[in-house]
């Protein structure tokens, strides 16, 4: 039987937010070779794990990363693209959690900064749709340290055993089972259904097109 699931735990970029910037990393850092390499260097990164935990503002952490990642282009260039990076809101997302809050408690847990969490807000009206937010930025915390997952279970006053995290990057999913929640990698919006299936997690949204 699979476990009794309260509470979904979704990270937002590359599940419920296509993601632009990816590409534009490899583009400009030819060097890095996959997408799975800059994931690595980028969630271990100085500079990201300082803006994106509140402790610097935008102008530092685009200095930084220009220098850490010897990115050809300057400040004022490197921000301007940075802010689009989340390109665009899963157009059934809203459907799928205003369906999924009837029944399970729901949070997003996203690695972010005031720039990309500002945009979320006023475009999206994302946070709303959750009965919970956990933006890295106003935590202090990021994924996919431990103490991270551990604040949000503490927070939500949930077991482990009863939660299920998804997001699209394997480094977190692997940190997400380590203090016992069930994760899942989902590359993609569409791979939620069977994911939801799997889980017999019930929800009256069916994916349009």
């Amino acid at each position: 039987m699979p476990a009794r699931i309260d509470a979904i735990l979704f990270d937002l970029g590359g599940v419920l937010i296509e993601l632009a910037g990816v590409g534009r990393m490899l583009a400009w850092c030819p060097s890095l070779g996959t997408s799975d390499e800059l994931w690595r260097r980028w969630l271990a990164s100085p500079a990201v794990r300082a803006f994106e935990t509140g402790r610097t503002d935008r102008a530092e952490f685009a200095d930084a990363i220009i220098v850490e990642f010897g990115l050809p282009v300057d400040r004022e260039a490197f921000l301007v693209e940075f802010a689009l990076w989340p390109r665009a809101l899963h157009p059934d997302a809203r459907a799928l959690l205003d369906s999924l809050a009837r029944r399970y408690t729901l949070a997003s847990l996203s690695n972010t900064n005031e720039l990309h969490w500002n945009r979320f807000a006023s475009e999206w009206n994302l946070p709303d749709f959750f009965h919970h937010n956990f933006p890295s930025h106003a935590v202090g915390k990021l994924k996919p340290d431990a103490d991270y997952f551990e604040h949000v279970l503490e927070e939500l006053r949930v077991d482990a055993a009863h939660a299920l995290f998804v997001d699209d990057n394997a480094i977190n999913v692997e940190a997400a089972r380590s203090v016992g929640l069930h994760a899942r990698r989902v590359p993609r919006f569409e791979a939620l259904a069977p994911l939801f299936a799997e889980f017999r997690i019930g929800t009256a949204w069916e994916p349009s097109g």
